[in-house]
């Protein structure tokens, strides 16, 4: 009898451990696609390996491409959706567009149709700021940034601050672009989004 317990009592907690595994999609552009490093070496690739390490708590899909724009990330959208249809998408995206100059109402509009078309498949949106070089026009500077948290309240959605905020100011950390964070500030990057998202995930 007590061993029945205790296979009961094991096979319910494995069943508890999977029903609240999460899976994270994060659409992203170089700063999330492992740019000019090895893709094992990127934060979503060792976000992933911490969580396979602690059991398969949650599942990290990468779907970040170097150069992305948020037209082009609309674009691949639903495929991605309808091929995972993961429980979280994490949209890291918009800095093509600003680097390139888009109108912020473009940006804007996109990402907004990305987070409807991730809403209609049940997926929870975490967007993330995105900030852009202080050399752009004050004007252009605030109505890009301010897309941000405007989208992520109009829609209820977690914000997460911009993962390059200090990592930008220590040059032992940038590549020699100035934009573009090294192999050894991916572990950092890790650190700050799994800080960020575990707590969601968990929900």
């Amino acid at each position: 009898m007590v061993r029945i317990l205790f296979a009961l009592f094991v096979g319910l907690g494995s069943l508890l451990s999977s029903a609240q595994a999460q899976t994270l999609l994060v659409l992203g552009d170089s700063l999330s696609a492992g740019y000019q490093m090895q893709v094992e070496q990127s934060w979503p690739a060792l976000l992933n390996q911490k969580w396979q390490e602690e059991g398969g708590k949650h599942t990290l899909l990468n779907a970040s491409i170097s150069g992305e724009t948020t037209q082009g990330a609309l674009a691949r959208l639903p495929a991605l959706l309808n091929e995972h249809k993961p429980d979280w998408l994490l949209i890291e995206l918009g800095g093509n567009d600003g680097l390139r100059g888009f109108a912020p109402t473009i940006t804007r509009q996109n990402l907004a149709s990305m987070i409807a078309l991730a809403k209609e498949q049940q997926t929870r949106v975490v967007l993330t700021q995105i900030q852009l070089p202080r050399n752009y026009g004050a004007r252009y500077l605030r109505q890009f940034e301010q897309i941000f948290p405007e989208l992520a309240q109009a829609n209820d959605l977690p914000l997460l601050p911009f993962f390059m905020d200090d990592i930008a100011l220590r040059p032992e950390l940038m590549m020699n672009d100035g934009i573009h964070p090294t192999p050894a500030a991916q572990p950092q990057i890790r650190d700050k989004v799994a800080r960020f998202m575990e707590p969601l995930l968990s929900q």
